[in-house]
């Protein structure tokens, strides 16, 4: 007979290693934690020394030399000299109208799109489906590109940071094959009881889908948030640049706060406070959000990727 074990008693099964699998030993340990310690330190030092330059006052700053490692004295003047009016605050509000917009845009067309194309049935799903694959191997260029975004009118408008990079392929396969792993069981259910496309697409795909909507909407959030070639090539008007074509400039171009739209006679912070300061806001808030979302990653990503 089987022994029988008491419920009270019961353990969880720990993950077991593979039979082909070696044991780790004491070297390798040691050599991994030490580069993922180095990987750890290469990507928080510089994010240290640039939220802490930000931070220094001017002594501060020059007792350094340039960038601070250890701060000594708390000066938040550069950040009120952001957010205290001029292109800076304009362009910050720009890129998040941006982001929130394109972000949407981008959602509303991705999921439209990869729905119809997860369909067998639907008409003309396999040419569609090769059209946009094809842009993978062939890409239209620059010039072409400038050309169609200025013969429609969108130059020197918020829309040309929009419109040309509302699809990505990327996340379009992404997306399709994710909903190719939704049960058909369901959507055949909700056709009996009379439901339409766009029913069963808002009451049961898109419930079932939030993990890789939400991965794909952070991926279309950065690149919006980030925009700047885009914007190098389609906006002149300086009151209408985001936030990564003022830093280009503020920090390449060599600006004076003056000319960003700091207020005239006031006293100003060192302006490589400033720059860290307009670095540190342009950073901030992707890597807020991020955590949130990155749990999402693997269920939302990588299993629709492999099953697709």
């Amino acid at each position: 007979m089987t022994p029988t074990v008491p419920p009270g008693r019961l353990r969880p099964v720990r993950n077991r290693r593979p039979a082909w699998e070696e044991p780790p030993t004491a070297a390798g340990q040691t050599a991994k934690g030490a580069v993922l310690t180095g990987v750890v330190l290469a990507v928080l030092i510089p994010l240290w020394v640039v939220l802490v330059t930000s931070v220094s006052s001017r002594e501060t700053i020059n007792a350094a030399g340039g960038l601070v490692v250890v701060p000594r004295e708390i000066d938040l003047s550069a950040y009120r000299i952001i957010f205290s009016g001029g292109q800076i605050t304009q362009a910050l509000l720009i890129t998040s109208l941006v982001t929130l917009a394109g972000t949407a845009v981008s959602l509303t067309v991705t999921v439209l799109a990869a729905y119809g194309l997860s369909r067998p049935g639907s008409l003309g799903h396999r040419g569609l489906l090769f059209y946009f694959l094809l842009t993978f191997l062939l890409y239209p260029g620059l010039v072409p590109s400038y050309l169609v975004v200025t013969g429609l009118g969108l130059k020197d408008s918020l829309w040309s940071l929009i419109l040309p990079s509302a699809l990505s392929v990327f996340n379009l396969v992404v997306v399709r094959a994710f909903f190719q792993n939704i049960p058909g069981e369901l959507m055949d259910s909700a056709r009996v009881d009379g439901a339409g496309e766009f029913r069963i697409l808002w009451r049961i795909v898109l419930p079932l889908s939030k993990a890789v909507i939400a991965v794909v909407g952070l991926f279309y959030a950065v690149g919006y948030w980030n925009v700047w070639f885009t914007a190098l090539l389609y906006i002149d008007d300086n009151e209408k640049f985001p936030i990564q074509r003022v830093l280009q400039s503020f920090i390449l171009a060599g600006l004076s706060p003056q000319q960003s739209g700091t207020a005239m006679g006031t006293a100003l912070p060192p302006t490589l406070a400033i720059k860290m300061a307009v670095v540190v806001v342009t950073v901030a808030p992707i890597a807020m959000v991020y955590p949130f979302l990155q749990r999402h990653f693997t269920r939302g990503v990588l299993i629709g990727a492999v099953k697709g």
